[in-house]
């Protein structure tokens, strides 16, 4: 027997206040994603909490419920402190099972150490307070605890070897970063793959990937270019980057392979400071 438990978090009680007003007004949740113009994968996860509304949707609901601008007001106090186009990923991130990366040039947020995020940071802004500096280092370096939990998702990253040779701030710096990513592998906490310059071109050549499943909903697939992302539940793209996926995989190094050469780049950035 499936026992519901109360929902905990702003974002999760937002989600089951949606559930309890559709029903009263006699929605499905497919006839409700036909008015507001979603999929009916995108009320479900409204209603579990792992996303929220645009405020254009939510207005729309609160039209389809007769709620009188109750989700959009309430939206207004869950605002997140992640870029708009990242807020929901970031949510998405903290309740999934699995989560598979690609990335093409940078290593992976949840990844960073601060001096490496540090780094991007200041050749992202020519100008910047210590103020805006140190909050967008507490805002990263949160998104780690996903992996610090009781019951971390298991992460599959795969890079692009071009990740392991760019020197984000100082040789040091970016020793020190490779050599997590590999401490964190030898550790069973990720699983590393690397497709190295000799494969040639390859299915996700065009774009940062990251795809998620959970437990009990639908998995979700993001990609992210400059200032904008795109999070995709679309059953048949959501397939296409699961195929793109593993078609790049299919052409990295193996676990142990791609291990050795993330060290040895480490090694080779940590001599060059020398």
């Amino acid at each position: 027997m499936t026992v519901d438990r109360m929902p905990r978090t702003p974002r999760e009680k937002y989600g089951e206040e949606l559930r309890l007003r559709r029903i009263a007004a006699g929605f499905t949740q497919e006839r409700l994603s036909e008015v507001i113009v979603c999929s009916p994968t995108l009320i479900s996860h409204y209603e579990s909490g792992r996303r929220l509304p645009k405020p254009d949707d939510a207005r729309r609901i609160d039209q389809a419920l007769g709620t009188d601008g109750f989700f959009e007001r309430w939206l207004e106090d869950l605002e997140s402190k992640y870029n708009h186009y990242f807020a929901a990923v970031a949510e998405l991130e903290q309740q999934a099972t699995l989560i598979q990366q690609f990335a093409l040039s940078l290593v992976p947020g949840v990844f960073q150490t601060e001096s490496y995020a540090s780094a991007l940071f200041r050749a992202y802004r020519p100008t910047y307070t210590a103020e805006e500096l140190e909050e967008f280092l507490v805002i990263r370096m949160k998104r780690r605890r996903i992996l610090e939990g009781p019951k971390p998702p298991a992460v599959w990253t795969l890079l692009d070897e071009s990740v392991l040779h760019r020197r984000v701030g100082s040789a040091q710096v970016i020793a020190e970063q490779l050599h997590k990513i590999a401490d964190m592998a030898e550790a069973g906490r990720l699983r590393l793959h690397v497709l190295p310059y000799d494969a040639g071109a390859h299915a996700l050549q065009q774009s940062l990937l990251t795809l998620m499943s959970f437990e009990d909903s639908a998995p979700v697939a993001y990609v992210e270019g400059f200032l904008s992302g795109n999070l995709m539940d679309d059953p048949s793209l959501v397939a296409a980057s699961h195929t793109a996926y593993a078609l790049a995989l299919s052409d990295a190094l193996s676990h142990q392979k791609s291990l050795a050469l993330v060290r040895a780049a480490a090694e080779d950035h940590a001599h060059a400071e020398q």
